[in-house]
């Protein structure tokens, strides 16, 4: 008995030892950190990438990998990231997917930034020409020519830095071509074509990636736990409202929320509507190159339509002030070859005409309203018409019946029985009436 107990409790052992190892996760296996960019390149995304990179070496993932599809951004937002992915200390993989997906115009310098850059089959890069730099809005051709040779020269060391296709990037920022996974791949403005993750994963397993300040790092992706890591809810929320038409209704709003305020005070939810809508309109607006001249023809805009209100114009007003918001909101956005910011025309049209329209007619007939002279109370009771029951004198009061009620009168002149008279004035319960001139053919 003593011999069978010796075997049995070192292979309970083993068991209990093979159980924990299997369940146990497997602190060795490749980690590799994704993050998704899908929409604008402004500084929220910017924020996103660059926390991404220090998170994925900090946590000592393989790579960062940034899965990618964007229509453009700001440059000064672009080069922020392409500054800390020059300088990242862990590998950063742009991949351009889904199928139909694209890497325009800020999207390009940030492939052309990253240490491997991947597209999915159906997708397209270019179109880079610049918008501005830093917010500094000059229309004049010399700022634009200094704007593009500025970009030109930083595209074509980012590319060269990377060992890809610089007369290209140059070509992108200059002529604003644009061209399809295959024709990136032999051009040499890709490293790869890949279908899925995985295929991406099983493609870099084994590349020796060179870092700045960190020694080459020879990746090992192949069957590699990718941990996608989520923009924050109210990070998400300030992304989305960074998109030009959203801001546009955002400022709409919030203006006329504080009319209407001001119009009616007291009401407080407009009010404290449209001080919200504004407050996110403006953190919006700073994130996108706002034209000076489309967002002073708003303004003008509401101005006219406040003074529709007002001032008899017979629809002028309002006719300009719907010809004004409306070419303003085409105008509020610099734009872009390849990056199509602004508020789409439909929208603006619509803004415009219902603006024009609840200006002119409803917020007509309120003031129509408010300044007509009141029908009930004391107020009502002046400038009514009625017929003396008793008869009036400066000396004796006597009773008239006005609005089907009779009441006690009083005259500074003789009024007879059945007398038309107008009342001038109401005090306490008394009402000072005139006598009417007696109509002909009475």
């Amino acid at each position: 008995m003593k011999l069978k107990k010796f075997h049995i409790l070192p292979c309970l052992l083993l068991i209990l030892g093979l159980g924990v190892s299997l369940s146990a996760p497997d602190e060795t296996a490749p980690k590799v950190l994704k993050i998704l960019i899908d929409g604008d390149i402004n500084p929220i995304a910017s924020k996103h990438i660059v926390d991404n990179i220090a998170k994925a070496h900090r946590t000592g993932c393989e790579c960062l990998l940034i899965q990618m599809d964007t229509p453009g951004g700001l440059l000064e937002s672009t080069k922020t990231i392409v500054k800390e992915m020059l300088a990242a200390p862990v590998p950063v993989v742009v991949y351009v997917a889904p199928s139909g997906s694209g890497a325009v115009s800020a999207g390009v310098f940030i492939s052309m930034a990253s240490h491997i850059a991947v597209m999915a089959e159906g997708t397209n890069i270019g179109a880079a020409h610049p918008v501005g730099i830093g917010g500094q809005q000059d229309t004049s051709q010399v700022m634009k020519e200094k704007v593009t040779n500025w970009a030109s020269a930083w595209i074509r060391g980012i590319a060269e830095k990377r060992g890809r296709n610089a007369d290209w990037a140059e070509q992108a920022v200059r002529q604003s071509v644009s061209i399809n996974e295959r024709e990136a791949l032999e051009s040499n403005v890709i490293d790869y074509i890949c279908a899925s993750e995985a295929d991406l994963l099983a493609a870099i397993d084994g590349l020796t990636v060179e870092l700045e300040n960190e020694p080459a790092k020879t990746l090992k992706t192949r069957g590699a736990e990718v941990t996608i890591y989520e923009m924050k809810w109210h990070h998400r929320v300030l992304y989305k409202l960074s998109n030009p038409t959203i801001a546009y209704i955002l400022l709409m709003l919030g203006v006329y929320g504080l009319f209407f305020e001001l119009q009616n005070p007291g009401a407080m939810i407009p009010g404290i509507a449209g001080a919200i809508f504004l407050i996110l309109a403006f953190f919006a607006l700073q994130t996108l190159p706002v034209r000076t001249a489309g967002l002073l023809l708003v303004m003008l805009a509401v101005g006219l339509f406040i003074l529709e209100v007002y001032v008899t114009s017979y629809g002028i007003l309002s006719v300009g002030g719907v010809a004004s918001l409306f070419l303003g909101s085409l105008m509020l956005y610099e734009e872009a070859p390849g990056f199509n910011l602004g508020v789409d025309w439909r929208v603006a049209l619509t803004v415009a005409v219902a603006s024009g329209l609840f200006f002119l007619f409803a917020m007509g007939l309120a003031m129509k309203i408010r300044l007509k002279r009141p029908t009930t109370g004391k107020e009502g009771l002046i400038e009514s018409t009625g017929i003396a029951l008793r008869a009036i004198s400066p000396k004796q009061n006597g009773e008239v019946k006005v609005k089907g009620e009779i009441w006690q009168a009083a005259s500074n002149e003789t009024i007879k029985k059945n007398d038309s008279i107008k009342v001038v004035e109401v005090q306490g319960l008394v009402l000072h009436v005139r006598k009417l001139p007696r109509q002909v053919g009475r």
